[in-house]
């Protein structure tokens, strides 16, 4: 598994642990002008315990409570992990080829995801983009700017995510854009659906054995 060099601190998954981990929202929308990825509540129950937090295990998050357009950020292994319930305009773009023709990387060819995210919306299920947030340039935490923009944070902004310490571009799959420092897109991190609306960070789908130590760059 990956190492524990990290930014946040680490949830587990346990019986009632799951929904213990601080859960964070960003504010901005695919509705929302130029919206930031400015972070703020969405759920905020018991913390795990130290035990909890030291073992590092999977981490439940119910993605029902997501709304379309909506991203929420929870703690796995010391790394904030982004989910993103994307609206079916985000999932159209996606696939243009005037944003392709931008891409480093438009067909992850680079071993940063599992085997069944590596297609072209680069997660198990379109609607929802599970990606681990930190920059593969230098480890920043880039900011989340769903909405296509003019001006903001760049020029020409098709929507995604912006890494403010360097200008490194991410679409909203995580794919890095050309001619940004970052060389590699953003890792996704093994994970499931136990349910409809649950998913299980952490954890590959049953019959899967990939571990996530073996993504190129973090």
């Amino acid at each position: 598994m990956a190492s524990n060099e990290a930014t946040i601190p680490t949830g587990m998954h346990s019986p009632e642990g799951t929904r213990r981990d601080f859960l964070y929202i960003a504010t901005g929308t695919v509705g929302a002008v130029g919206a930031a990825a400015v972070l703020v509540p969405l759920i905020a129950q018991m913390n795990p315990d130290a035990s909890t937090l030291a073992a590092g295990g999977p981490v439940d998050l119910d993605v029902s409570k997501i709304a379309p357009g909506q991203q929420v950020v929870i703690r796995w292994r010391e790394r904030p992990i982004f989910v993103f319930r994307r609206t079916p305009e985000t999932l159209k773009t996606l696939q243009e080829p005037k944003l392709l023709a931008l891409l480093s990387d438009p067909n992850s060819q680079q071993i940063q995801q599992p085997p069944y995210a590596t297609n072209a919306t680069r997660s198990i299920k379109p609607e929802y983009g599970v990606l681990v947030g930190i920059c593969t340039h230098l480890g920043c935490i880039p900011m989340f700017y769903p909405q296509p923009s003019a001006t903001t944070p760049v020029s020409d902004w098709p929507g995604g995510y912006f890494c403010p310490c360097h200008g490194s571009k991410y679409d909203p799959a995580g794919r890095v854009f050309s001619g940004v420092p970052a060389p590699y897109n953003l890792p996704v991190p093994p994970y499931t659906f136990v349910s409809d609306t649950t998913v299980r960070i952490g954890e590959n789908p049953a019959g899967v054995a990939w571990d996530f130590g073996s993504i190129r760059q973090l």
